[in-house]
């Protein structure tokens, strides 16, 4: 699939960014380019260290914001696929500052829609969030805005060659700032803090997370927005599962938390389709046949009223999963204590 093409993320320094990475210089050696895509340039210094032009070819380091549409168009020059994975994601810092947010999560989607439509980018693929579905919090409307975007850059596209797609997902284990390297620097000090104790949440695996992404990149029309068929975890269980000897503190929900997570509601169900491993969320209006879609991809729509949330699902992480997926995804030498 990415043989001999040039590919770019955004937001390439993130722990998805560096999962896919070296996903991609793995299976695909004969890459022509990747272009890691950020604006801090100390990750990108670090992530160098790891991932060295002098032993990768392919690699380049590229220092932008995706505020900065001429620097983007610069930065697709040549590009045939885009992941685009930059994103202001912390809740809370985005409700302190929230016209910060809206100028990466909105305007910045906006300007890697218009920099793809003026190269020869065949592919782009954005990364979404649990928290974009029936959004109670900014982070949420700011993504939902950005998946409404992507998803309608479709319709403008013209003759163009180009498809774009969106993919969402629940919480990625071991991601920069999410609940279990949290817990792991907090049991040092004896003390876990729960923000509710009948929180639940979806989990995903980095692995699940790029190998959706590489599905998008590789399957997507145009217009889709993937969900994956993922378990999810009670916090209570996590904070088990991490420090079972530790105090568990209740300092309740930080502003603009849900205690569950939704990725299908039920308003979505009417043009939600199973695709076996995945849930497919397509446009009312697509510019593709849909029956040759469902005839391809043996897709079938779900009951009217349907819906996916964390609170409801029919898989469950248990303690001792939890135990043995940090340990495979994570911390190899983890221990609970």
């Amino acid at each position: 699939m990415l043989t001999h093409k040039s590919i770019l993320i955004t937001g390439g320094t993130g722990s998805l960014g560096k999962e896919l990475t070296k996903t991609i210089l793995k299976k695909w050696p004969d890459i022509k380019r990747l272009v890691i895509y950020s604006r801090d340039e100390q990750k990108q210094f670090q992530m160098a260290q790891e991932f060295p032009e002098s032993q990768y070819p392919a690699i380049r380091y590229f220092i932008g914001d995706v505020r900065d549409l001429e620097r983007l168009k610069r930065a697709f020059n040549g590009i045939d696929y885009v992941i685009h994975a930059a994103a202001m994601k912390h809740v809370h810092i985005a409700e302190y500052n929230p016209d910060e947010c809206v100028k990466t999560n909105i305007g910045g989607a906006e300007n890697v829609i218009k920099a793809s439509l003026s190269s020869n980018v065949t592919k782009v693929v954005a990364l979404s969030t649990d928290k974009a579905c029936a959004p109670i919090n900014l982070y949420g409307a700011t993504k939902l805005t950005s998946d409404k975007l992507f998803i309608a850059a479709n319709n403008i596209k013209g003759n163009q060659d180009i498809k774009f797609s969106v993919v969402r997902y629940g919480n990625v284990m071991g991601s920069n700032g999410s609940v279990i390297p949290f817990f792991m620097n907090k049991r040092e000090e004896g003390v876990l803090p729960i923000t509710d104790p009948t929180m639940t949440r979806f989990n995903i695996s980095l692995k699940g997370g790029v190998d959706m992404v590489l599905h998008a990149l590789d399957h997507a029309w145009g217009g889709e927005l993937f969900v994956p068929k993922i378990p999810s975890y009670k916090i209570l269980d996590v904070a088990q599962a991490i420090a079972p000897s530790c105090e568990h503190r209740v300092i309740g929900i930080r502003p603009g938390e849900k205690i569950h997570e939704e990725m299908i509601t039920a308003s979505d169900s009417f043009t939600t389709y199973d695709l076996g491993k995945y849930y497919v969320i397509l446009p009312q209006v697509t510019n593709w046949n849909l029956e040759d879609y469902k005839k391809v991809f043996d897709a079938k729509l779900v009951p009217q009223g349907f819906s996916y949330t964390s609170g409801d699902n029919s898989e469950w992480e248990t303690i001792e999963s939890m135990r043995n997926q940090i340990k495979e995804h994570v911390y190899l030498d983890f221990q609970p204590k």
